[in-house]
């Protein structure tokens, strides 16, 4: 019982994506510590938010509501899931995103499709729940070096991550009950400039040689 407080403690401080160090509390004990380490700049996490913010009006002004698309961003490659009902609302929202500032690269996911249902979109929360835990419950790899968007039951993968912990979360998230199909959005990186961006860890007090 103690061990799946703690899991639910862990996935909501990832999902909550705690920007320093901070103490897990669940009722009213500490249960641990989540350290959202985050592999690009602080200039970049702006700039992505941004360009969701920027995206999204950019859509409302020019499609209205006839469209249901969610922008994701992660160091300025765009991810634009959802639903349109042809491929000319399609072309039109790639070219919508293509036109935000900084934006380096749109991946179109977008369905030629009827507007996905409550139901559905409750279900890809639940896989997206799911395949975070599994994430948190690995020991091999950083959970929070992911992001994580489930549309109609196919979970897209976002990160600055080396081939192998693109290799893990993809086996880990394909293990997950629901899940269609998984898409890979990652940004390969080299085992060395991982070494480079993880916290360095601080020396130990060196003992004071006796007199």
């Amino acid at each position: 019982m103690k061990l799946k407080i703690r899991k639910f403690a862990l996935l909501i401080a990832l999902t909550a994506s705690l920007s320093a160090c901070a103490p897990v509390m669940f009722g009213g004990a500490v249960v641990g510590s989540l350290v959202a380490v985050d592999r690009r700049t602080s200039g970049i996490q702006l700039e992505d938010e941004r360009i969701e913010l920027r995206a999204a009006q950019f859509i409302r002004d020019n499609l209205g509501d006839r469209v249901h698309v969610n922008i994701t961003s992660y160091n300025r490659q765009a991810l634009v899931t959802g639903e349109v009902p042809n491929e000319r609302d399609k072309a039109a929202v790639q070219q919508l995103v293509g036109r935000v500032e900084n934006v380096k690269l749109v991946v179109n996911e977008l369905g030629v499709m009827n507007t996905s249902s409550l139901s559905e979109r409750s279900s890809d929360t639940l896989i997206t729940g799911r395949v975070k835990a599994a994430l948190v419950d690995a020991q091999d790899i950083f959970a929070n070096a992911y992001k994580v968007v489930t549309e109609r039951g196919t979970v897209y993968l976002m990160g600055r991550v080396t081939q192998r912990e693109a290799n893990r979360a993809t086996d880990i998230a394909r293990g997950i009950s629901s899940v269609k199909k998984v898409v890979r959005v990652f940004e390969i990186i080299s085992e060395e400039e991982l070494q480079r961006l993880l916290p360095k860890q601080p020396e130990k007090d060196k003992p004071e040689s006796k007199k």
